[in-house]
């Protein structure tokens, strides 16, 4: 009985994670001549990231022309540049996160006429999902069933830090929601002050008026 909840644990973990902390996205998506296209996925510190992408050449029979290259820079939230590739048909980009927060991967197209459109396979992985785990069983010259008990604990390990990293952020949203509120509370108050104010004014300036005029 033990074991079958211990499973079951396990098994929630494993799934949790891949929600939340293994992410592999790979896509394909068309970009016009003189256009911008950005990807972002949000990372945490110390966090692997690895990417590749490629133009899909049109005719197969020749090189591939340059107007059908793209531009590509990988830059963080913060506006720091990881990766950069200037009128290339394809190329790769991996790095350790040193910040937290959204990064952004942009495709920009050269100007052409008439407007062309290029065809832009794009893969991105994150986490456990980065890791060459080939390179790893050549390397250690494990066999199939450390590989995967490897890589179960790496997910684990991945699991923790995903919960420390969502309790950190949900710290610092109280943080953001309590100052907010407190400001919030503020502006009512000084509206009431200005309201009552502008409304004693009125009542001023009409009774001076009316006791001008004789009216009262």
């Amino acid at each position: 009985m033990i074991q079958i909840e211990t499973q079951k644990k396990l098994l929630i973990l494993v799934i949790t994670y891949g929600l939340l902390s293994c992410t592999t996205e790979s896509i394909r998506f068309e970009l016009q001549s003189s256009h911008s296209k950005c990807i972002a996925e949000e990372l945490k510190v110390n966090s692997m990231t690895v990417g590749k992408y490629s133009v899909i050449n049109p005719n197969e029979d020749i090189p591939l022309p340059d107007f059908h290259k793209v531009t590509v820079r990988v830059t963080s939230s913060n506006g720091n540049t990881y990766h950069h590739g200037e009128k290339v048909p394809s190329g790769k980009f991996a790095f350790m996160t040193v910040e937290a927060g959204d990064y952004m991967a942009c495709f920009s197209a050269p100007d052409h006429q008439p407007p062309i459109t290029s065809t832009i396979d794009f893969e991105w992985k994150t986490g456990v999902a980065a890791k060459d785990w080939s390179s790893v069983a050549k390397k250690g010259q494990v066999d199939l069933m450390e590989l995967e008990l490897k890589k179960m604990y790496d997910t684990v390990i991945s699991i923790q830090e995903e919960m420390f990293y969502l309790r950190e952020r949900e710290e610092e949203m109280q943080v953001l929601n309590k100052t907010t509120n407190n400001r919030m509370a503020w502006l009512s108050f000084l509206s009431l002050i200005v309201c009552l104010s502008v409304a004693g004014l009125q009542v001023w300036h009409l009774k001076t008026f009316f006791e001008k005029k004789k009216l009262i």
